[in-house]
């Protein structure tokens, strides 16, 4: 098949399996039934007391956009990361950036910090935390003189060696039962679609982001190549690894705010997309996107119905759809198309 016509289909099954996702739960809906309550939904967005089209409106569409937009997110900067590292076992929690956002939770957790204003103070201090420690790598690389990736790589470990052992600590000192549940649930992950303004303000970020990473497909494809060669094209790639490490860590802290530590995602989701339509960038940004969505929408809703009364965290579920995946192309030994 080529690829054109495989990217396609992949792309439509991806749209079918999300739109699918709405009708399953315990109130199943058909897909006309869906079709018929997201039209009431957007023309009635009060609701007129039908309980199909409530749980829909309320609960699973919020739930889907969310789930959506931070598997896309996550997927989008798997692939970035994985062209920044020449590594594809990276992910975009490599250099840290985890460790940073677990240390501003924690701290945030462990001292009692609620709301500050409109915001909810355990993510913003999850953002401040993953931003600060990508702040300091990218400091460390630029007095090194150097932004190859693995003086990154190097900096990286080091920050995320300092900041998991300072998340240890107060994990031990908290004594509190609640706080350390919090901490735990935190950062095994969880969707929380409390508000459709935070939902569209991590939608257009997202968004934005992929755009941007689109545009860079070029530059990104060159990185797979190797600075020498690049060098020789007259491209210096230090600069454009910089960039993309920032914008990764805006994306990145904004979907830790909004739902915690989701692992897996960026990792299994660029690899998959690979073997399938290969490694060039124009065609594996956007596919990633969908994919990395569409796996995470199912995986919030099997985490919330699998187990009848007990919603299990959704990165839960995606280190438990994704780890037999990845071993099982370990094992058979995949090559990715070219």
């Amino acid at each position: 098949m080529k690829p054109v016509y495989r990217v396609m289909l992949i792309s439509f099954l991806c749209l079918l399996l999300t739109f699918l996702s709405l009708g399953f739960g315990e109130i199943s809906l058909s897909p006309a039934e869906t079709c018929h309550y997201l039209y009431l939904a957007l023309t009635l967005p009060e609701g007129n007391g039908m309980v199909g089209q409530d749980v829909l409106q309320f609960i699973r569409l919020p739930h889907l956009v969310l789930s959506f937009f931070i598997g896309a997110g996550l997927a989008v900067c798997g692939a970035v990361m994985q062209a920044v590292m020449k590594n594809p076992l990276a992910d975009p929690y490599l250099l840290g950036i985890s460790s940073g956002a677990s240390l501003g939770a924690v701290l945030a957790i462990a001292l009692g910090i609620g709301m500050i204003g409109s915001f909810d103070g355990i993510g913003a201090a999850a953002f401040l935390g993953a931003g600060l420690v990508s702040l300091l790598i990218l400091l460390i690389s630029s007095i090194s003189g150097k932004g190859e990736g693995l003086t990154l790589l190097l900096a990286g470990f080091a920050l995320n060696a300092a900041c998991s052992a300072a998340v240890s600590f107060f994990v031990t000192v908290v004594a509190d039962t609640s706080k350390t549940r919090s901490i735990q649930f935190w950062m095994m992950g969880n969707i929380r679609a409390d508000s459709w303004m935070a939902i569209g303000i991590l939608a257009i970020l997202v968004t934005a982001g992929c755009f941007y990473f689109f545009s860079q497909r070029r530059i990104l494809d060159l990185m797979l190549m190797g600075d020498d060669l690049s060098l020789t094209m007259g491209q210096k790639l230090s600069t454009y690894r910089k960039v993309y490490i920032a914008v990764m860590a805006l994306l990145v802290g904004a979907v830790v705010y909004m739902s915690g530590m989701i692992g897996f995602v960026g990792l299994i989701i660029p690899h998959g997309v690979r073997l399938l339509v290969g490694s060039s960038h124009g065609r594996l940004l956007p596919l990633a996107a969908l994919t990395g969505g569409t796996f995470l929408c199912w995986a919030d809703i099997l985490g919330r119905n699998a187990i009848s009364g007990l919603e299990l965290p959704v990165g839960v579920m995606a280190a438990l759809a994704g780890s037999p995946f990845f071993l099982w192309m370990l094992i058979s030994g995949k090559q990715v198309r070219r």
